[in-house]
């Protein structure tokens, strides 16, 4: 069989071209997986604490509001959302987290986005995931603490547990005197 010159090149192109393809869809598949939350963590804390879609379960269980978190760089992290019973026991429980987010609506509707998990007793982790630090002073006026957040109802392009999001906003928060 003589395969010529000009086959070899259009099977090395497309091979090549086949390679570029598949190495930018996995990039695509990986992107796609980060933004969504799509993590075993994620599916965990959303199916115990799914309880929360709606802010009164979360009033009902002892948590109160704190302002609207927004980054000095933009995005925000919503209102908290804090139990303070949770807070002071130090203890990691996913069905229990030390706050409950939401990002406020235009309608005045508050959305789940993401719980946060904080304890003084450290270093902390949660099914493997690493907790982050934050020393004293801070602007929360606490002691040095570790805190994990993980956005299981909206997509984080920075990560599933970064501190901000850049995709939610304080824009519709109320102020503190209405």
């Amino acid at each position: 069989m003589n395969m010529t010159p000009h086959f070899w090149n259009r099977l090395l192109m497309a091979a090549a071209a086949l390679t570029a393809f598949t190495t930018f869809a996995q990039a695509h598949q990986h992107a796609a997986a980060s933004v969504s939350g799509a993590s075993p963590l994620a599916d965990k804390v959303r199916a115990a604490n799914s309880r929360f879609l709606d802010v009164k379960a979360a009033t009902a269980e002892g948590y109160a509001p704190i302002p609207c978190a927004s980054g000095i760089t933009g995005g925000a992290m919503g209102i908290h959302y804090v139990n303070g019973r949770y807070l002071k026991d130090d203890k990691i429980d996913i069905a229990r987290p030390e706050a409950v987010m939401y990002e406020p609506m235009a309608d005045g509707a508050l959305k789940l986005v993401a719980v946060e998990y904080i304890t003084s007793k450290g270093p902390a982790s949660l099914d493997g995931q690493l907790f982050n630090f934050n020393s004293a002073p801070n602007r929360y006026g606490l002691g040095e603490f570790y805190e994990l957040h993980v956005w299981a109802w909206k997509g984080n392009p920075t990560g599933t547990f970064a501190d901000m999001n850049p995709k939610v906003s304080c824009e519709h928060a109320m102020a503190p005197s209405q």
